[in-house]
């Protein structure tokens, strides 16, 4: 992690866009801090994420970890959503810090969702991975590493290994909490 991040509590953007550089979700939200596992961001209730022809509003609160020494994936946990989401792990290529309050990365259409339902744990949108990858040509190397990963993740979320764990995202969703915001 960079020695250049803003005071917790600090307002920031996290940007996402696909291969071909085109705008795909974009939001802001607040810096907790980090930890052993890398930069927490928050999300409080009501603030809005959107992209082109779409906007949704937070319904309950979510952290994103933004993790140290990878840029293939942010995991974001939510706490009591409606639709049993606990879990969502976005596949990512150049994850990073662009500015003092902004992370980019690209989205690269595999997730990894845990719900707390019978659905369970699984990798998701395959369908859109398989659709981009031949839309902006994905390297074959870039889908393989993402391929391992997604497989690795989805093996660590069900085992519930830190951060993956409730306890770890908790933490973080208890100071998102304990700001008010």
């Amino acid at each position: 992690m960079s020695a250049q991040r803003p005071e917790p509590g600090t307002v920031m953007t996290m940007r996402w866009r696909k291969w071909d550089g085109s705008q795909h979700w974009g939001g802001d939200c607040v810096y907790l801090g980090s930890d052993d596992w890398g930069d927490w961001l928050g999300q409080p209730v009501g603030w809005n994420s959107v992209r082109p022809g779409y906007e949704f509003v937070a319904e309950t609160p979510n952290v994103t970890l933004i993790p140290v020494g990878r840029s293939d994936y942010a995991l974001t946990v939510h706490r009591n959503h409606p639709r049993a989401l606990r879990i969502y792990i976005d596949l990512a290529w150049d994850l990073r810090w662009t500015g003092p309050r902004e992370v980019t990365g690209i989205d690269m259409d595999l997730d990894v969702v845990r719900r707390v339902n019978e659905q369970g744990t699984y990798v998701d949108d395959r369908d859109e991975w398989a659709e981009h990858s031949l839309r902006f040509g994905y390297p074959v190397e870039v889908m393989d590493h993402l391929e391992a990963v997604a497989l690795e993740l989805e093996q660590q979320v069900r085992a519930q290994h830190p951060p993956f764990d409730d306890a770890t995202a908790d933490a973080w969703l208890d100071r998102l909490h304990a700001l008010g915001l």
